[in-house]
């Protein structure tokens, strides 16, 4: 029997085999819950039932098969006559849901684009809820032409009609049952995603996309482990420098190392605390992440029939333990050690030796390792000193005056406060940055040469790169007193879909005026990522809705600097609640699906949607095979002067560009040609020679308009 899934018979044998053994089965591998040896029951009574017509072919049926990359599993996979039918039963309902019809879409859709041996074959989504009213519907494909069809609805009474009538309109390709069981899974997972299967305990492998970038990962990952283990042992300090080519899962990488590290206190009294924890400078990544897990952390506890489920607030505390922000970590840390840092002084010096690590003053909660995403978006020190001025995320409670480290030198010195062992992982990335006052990956190492230099620093074969020069890392490597560099810290295969990784090639193409090489990459990756351009705000909106199937999410995206769209009712001023536009369902207006409230590059960087519409502003503007940049303040269009704040602003449209991962459509707006009396525009800052230029560029790398 395939690991993949609790039972796997051919159409003969399972009308053959006795339902007790059946269901025996399928509580040996799934547990003993009521209600889902309940809904087994029937399932296996209602399909016996509706397969007899078919004893005779050839065919396959297959329970609870796994759907890795969503960490759930499909209720009943029928493979006949070279069709996939993909039935989710939902025993008792008297209604069919939305989300259940969006849930069986889902699963289809997984294995349309990730199933290998599913390519070319049809696919026909069934949502059966057993106690509903019959539903005549017309079997259609979808608006893709990939062969997967919408769901279609049936009751128990219906079911067997409804086989009989797809297996009659559907032509299918001829499926070899056993390659079929075993395919080649390829996921793309996204961020969510990846973190809510790793969190359940699922293995690394199964989320990633080919067997050579698993392999890649889980190199890296044991590597890291090594080095821990080597730390603890010798009581020692390590600093580990992990990069990767773009794509190839090193925030993957940092969350697997944190939750496999982390299991041992997961069934203990105390689940909050940690051995290892995550960390990111992203904010809203954080907040994000965890949502999801504490989310899915009580959606898995009553899919499992427990009694008593862990209360929200306990989920989204054991979530944050595990997923922190560094400012949080580093704030929290400050308030630990208020006392002796500042006591009696009105400039800060700290001193590592009066703060002591002990019990008493509470330092004994903090874990042994830390895993910095994005390490290199580290803050400098003057950028630090000023937030910290102003009191940072604790607003007024605790103010630090003329603070004297960079934010790496401050992260190494809490860590090495500890009296036994301690472990830094930095993920590495380069390219997209947003932020001012980031100080690179130099400034860790010069931490460690100038106030830590009994730290070992073990470092991939490629920090050396051109890549993570900022903060002359090249030249401070050279001083490392404690040397190990290694191979395996490199992460050399992209985990990234094949479409994704010419997104990224057009969207440079696009931003360096390559024209004819953009027009290429268009064509290529339009047959299966579709862009699209318009003007009309309102076609844009009805594109994406038309476009998404099952629950995948679509929004809208901005620069932060378009400050006038507020005409289209896109005010970059209101904030959105991230948590909400990322995670919540279709009746939340807060959501991305309302289209109401826009994301911009600082909102959205390092997650995703699957459809999205950038609506191009003002602030960036094609003239002459240049880009021009511009910030509005007060009543106009000022020029953006300094190299890097433009540097900036092309890398925030380089975000927006590459945040879907189906596909987009760009919004140009025609901004207002209306004149006064006198002839002058009445909106000067919205006149339409500010976006013509623009839309006319996109048009010549050959998207097409809608």
């Amino acid at each position: 029997m395939p690991l993949n899934s609790y039972y796997s018979k051919s159409i003969y044998a399972f009308l053959d085999d006795d339902p007790e053994q059946i269901e025996l089965r399928l509580l040996a591998k799934g547990g003993n819950a009521p209600e889902q040896k309940s809904a087994w029951i029937e399932e296996i009574d209602i399909l016996q039932s509706a397969l007899q017509p078919y004893r005779g072919e050839e065919g396959q049926i297959i329970f609870e098969y796994t759907i890795p990359r969503m960490g759930k599993r499909i209720d009943v996979v029928l493979l006949l006559r070279g069709i996939v039918l993909v039935i989710e039963f939902k025993s008792g309902e008297k209604k069919y849901l939305r989300a259940d019809a969006e849930q069986v879409i889902d699963y289809a859709l997984d294995l349309k684009y990730f199933h290998k041996e599913s390519e070319i074959a049809p696919i026909v989504p069934i949502l059966v809820a057993t106690k509903a009213k019959n539903f005549e519907q017309v079997l259609e494909t979808s608006a893709y032409h990939d062969q997967v069809y919408t769901p279609i609805f049936s009751n128990v009474t219906s079911l067997p009609s409804t086989i009989a009538k797809i297996l009659q309109e559907v032509k299918g390709n001829k499926i070899d049952f056993d390659r079929w069981e075993i395919s080649n899974y390829q996921p793309t997972p996204t961020i969510i995603e990846a973190a809510r299967t790793l969190y359940a305990k699922n293995k690394v492998e199964e989320i990633t996309r080919t067997e050579a970038s698993a392999a890649s990962i889980h190199r890296t990952t044991e590597f890291v482990k090594k080095v821990v283990q080597e730390t603890k042992d010798t009581n020692g300090k390590t600093i580990c420098f992990v990069t990767g080519v773009p794509g190839a899962g090193k925030t993957l990488v940092g969350l697997n190392v944190a939750f496999l590290l982390d299991e041992k206190y997961r069934e203990s009294d105390n689940p909050e605390q940690a051995e290892a924890v995550y960390m990111s400078g992203n904010g809203p990544l954080v907040k994000v992440l965890q949502a999801a897990l504490a989310k899915d952390k009580i959606a898995r506890e009553k899919a499992e029939g427990k009694k008593k489920t862990t209360k929200a607030s306990d989920a989204l505390r054991e979530a944050s333990s595990k997923v922190q922000g560094i400012s949080d970590y580093r704030e929290r840390m400050l308030h630990k050690i208020k006392t002796p840092i500042i006591e009696g002084q009105q400039d800060l010096a700290i001193d590592p030796n009066r703060a002591k690590w002990t019990e008493e003053n509470g330092y004994a909660e903090y874990e042994h390792i830390a895993i910095f995403d994005e390490a290199q978006r580290c803050w400098n020190k003057s950028k630090l000193a000023d937030w910290l001025k102003r009191g940072g995320s604790y607003g007024n409670k605790m103010k630090v005056p003329n603070f004297p480290m960079s934010e790496a030198e401050f992260l190494v010195w809490s860590l090495n406060l500890r009296p036994d062992w301690a472990v830094i992982i930095c993920l590495v990335g380069g390219g997209q940055e947003i932020h001012t006052g980031e100080a690179g990956i130099g400034e860790w190492i010069k931490a460690i040469n100038n106030r830590f230099p009994e730290w070992r620093v073990c470092i991939s074969d490629q920090l050396k790169d051109e890549a993570y020069e900022k903060g002359n890392t090249k030249e401070e490597i050279s001083k490392v007193k404690k040397l190990t560099p290694n191979k395996d810290l490199h992460l050399a295969v992209s985990m990234r879909s094949f479409r994704a990784e010419r997104l990224a090639n057009w969207v440079e193409h696009v931003l360096h005026f390559q024209v004819e090489d953009a027009q290429k990459e268009y064509t290529s990756l339009t047959s299966k990522y579709p862009i699209v351009l318009t003007r009309d705000i309102n076609k844009a909106k009805d594109w994406l809705k038309q476009h998404a199937r099952g629950s995948e999410r679509y929004g809208m995206i901005v620069s932060s600097k378009a400050a006038r769209l507020r005409p289209l009712a896109i005010d970059i001023k209101r904030k959105i609640d991230v948590v909400n536009w990322f995670l919540a369902d279709r009746d939340n207006v807060s959501s991305s699906f309302f289209l109401e409230d826009t994301a911009t590059e600082f909102d959205i960087q390092g997650l995703e949607l699957d459809w999205t519409c950038v609506v191009w502003d003002g602030d960036l503007r094609y003239h002459n095979k240049k880009w021009t940049h511009h910030q509005f303040t007060s009543t106009k269009w000022n020029d953006i002067r300094q190299e890097q704040d433009q540097e900036y602003q092309e890398n925030a449209y380089r975000v927006l560009l590459t945040r879907a991962r189906q596909g987009m459509v760009i919004c140009v707006p025609e901004g207002n040609n209306k004149r006064d009396a006198a002839g002058e525009y009445e909106d000067k800052s919205r006149k339409p020679e500010i976006y013509d230029s623009t839309y006319e560029y996109l048009k010549s790398v050959g998207i097409k308009e809608i």
